[in-house]
């Protein structure tokens, strides 16, 4: 009998090792480690009889999700909370919803913003690829061509 309530049996081998999930997920294992302890997985991690935890690939799923999320900027408050409200079943699929529309909202204004700077530094490619071919690019960026006259207006 295993010392861990609820543990698989020891020979049981269709579980994923907290090594193959940190693989699957660019994750490392004390980030797995994290994520348990914080209560952002959508279920409690088995153990084998040996006190290893046993990952399923829905767990693989979810993380990898928790993943983009993450990257996205959603902080790890908000992926918790999201992660409450899937762990506690049908009923609050309109919260999840609102959660995941103002997540879409910040995202989408960040590209916006990023986009802007896209925009300022694509214009900067384009002025010194212009200086470079016309054999003008000397002095971009030395001491007094902030106050005189370039072709280009715009800061160099």
């Amino acid at each position: 009998m295993s010392e861990y309530p609820g543990a698989a049996p020891e020979g049981n081998t269709s579980g994923l090792s907290i090594g193959k999930v940190a693989e699957a997920t660019g994750l490392s294992v004390h980030a797995l480690r994290f994520f348990e302890r914080e209560g952002l997985f959508l279920r409690e991690i088995p153990r084998t009889g040996g006190g290893r935890r046993s990952y399923e690939q829905a767990d693989v799923d979810w993380l990898l999700l928790c993943g983009r999320l993450r990257v996205s900027g959603m902080p790890i408050a908000t992926i918790k909370k999201f992660a409450a409200l899937v762990r506690s079943g049908p009923g609050n699929e309109r919260d999840r919803l609102a959660l995941l529309q103002e997540h879409e909202r910040d995202v989408r204004a960040k590209i916006d913003d990023l986009n802007a700077c896209l925009e300022v530094v694509h214009g900067k490619v384009v002025t010194y690829e212009q200086h470079l071919r016309d054999g003008t690019a000397a002095g971009l960026w030395s001491p007094g061509t902030l106050t005189s006259p370039r072709r280009d207006s715009s800061v160099q």
